[in-house]
């Protein structure tokens, strides 16, 4: 029953979920902006997702004369699987954004958080981290943190509007057009994650970007958005409207492949010291 474990896993991990962006007309807006404090924001366009779609197919049933006996697939086996890829396959709903949006290049950085709040609430600071601390993310910081320096940044910056992401704003930005999950290769090189051994964040914007110029969409630091969480491991078409918790997206640099990944999300507070968030500015 192993055998057929492992490679269900494997399966479901690299099941398909689709992405179709619309070829929209390019608003007068910059592709990128940098606020007074040196956030800079990159400009999403409108478009539509597939969330949640998994799609498994289990093996066909093979010649195994030359495998080995304790890899042996049995018709049994095969038939074991189809049942379990039948039941987990989920057919997925459509998302559309539909409206641009500039969204953090970068997770917020302590630097940047220090400017806005004066403080530093961040565990890995100082001595604790190689280079300056002001460059990682700031982390540590509840979702009500989040959102009191989002209060101040609006009133240092009453032109604009500040807030989170929602949970789909978040995904569909840290997509960037991918019609699967990233293969763990690429995984390892857009997150910093499996870094547990290394006890500590890293400056951000160190690792490879998405296709759309974002950084540490995937790893680092947890990120909060502002959805509720619904107590499960996939988002609902409709977020609910009240709830415990908040979501948190993307994974940390303790994560796993699996975790490090928009499919799936996670209900706070997580660890405290590997949470963090970016931040939306909305388009005038």
């Amino acid at each position: 029953m192993m055998k057929i474990f492992q490679v269900y896993i494997l399966l479901f991990l690299t099941a398909c979920s689709v992405l179709f962006p619309k070829n929209n007309v390019q608003e007068n807006n910059p592709d990128s902006i940098v606020n007074d404090i040196g956030m800079e924001f990159v400009l999403v366009q409108p478009g539509t997702m597939t969330v949640g779609k998994i799609d498994i197919e289990c093996p066909t049933f093979p010649d195994t004369r030359d495998v080995p006996d304790s890899e042996k697939w049995t018709e049994e086996d095969f038939k074991i699987c189809q049942e379990m890829a039948k039941r987990d396959s989920r057919e997925g709903f459509l998302v559309s954004i539909s409206e641009p949006y500039y969204i953090g290049k970068y997770e917020v950085t302590q630097g940047q958080w220090k400017k806005v709040m004066g403080s530093n609430p961040s565990h890995f600071q100082g001595e604790k981290v190689a280079g300056d601390s002001d460059l990682h993310p700031v982390e540590n910081v509840t979702w009500e943190d989040a959102n009191s320096f989002i209060q101040k940044l609006n009133e240092m910056d009453p032109a604009c509007t500040y807030r989170l992401p929602t949970e789909f704003e978040w995904e569909y930005a840290a997509r960037a057009g991918a019609e699967e999950l990233l293969s763990w290769s690429e995984t390892g090189k857009q997150a910093w994650i499996q870094k547990s051994d290394k006890g500590t964040t890293i400056a951000v914007g160190q690792m490879k970007p998405n296709p759309w110029g974002l950084h540490d969409m995937l790893g680092n630091v947890w990120e909060w958005v502002e959805d509720f969480y619904n107590e499960d491991i996939f988002a609902h078409p409709i977020p609910p409207v009240s709830g415990e918790v908040h979501v948190l997206k993307g994974g940390s640099f303790i994560s796993d492949v699996t975790n490090a990944t928009y499919f799936f999300h996670g209900g706070g507070p997580g660890n405290g010291y590997d949470v963090g968030f970016r931040v939306v500015r909305e388009v005038k």
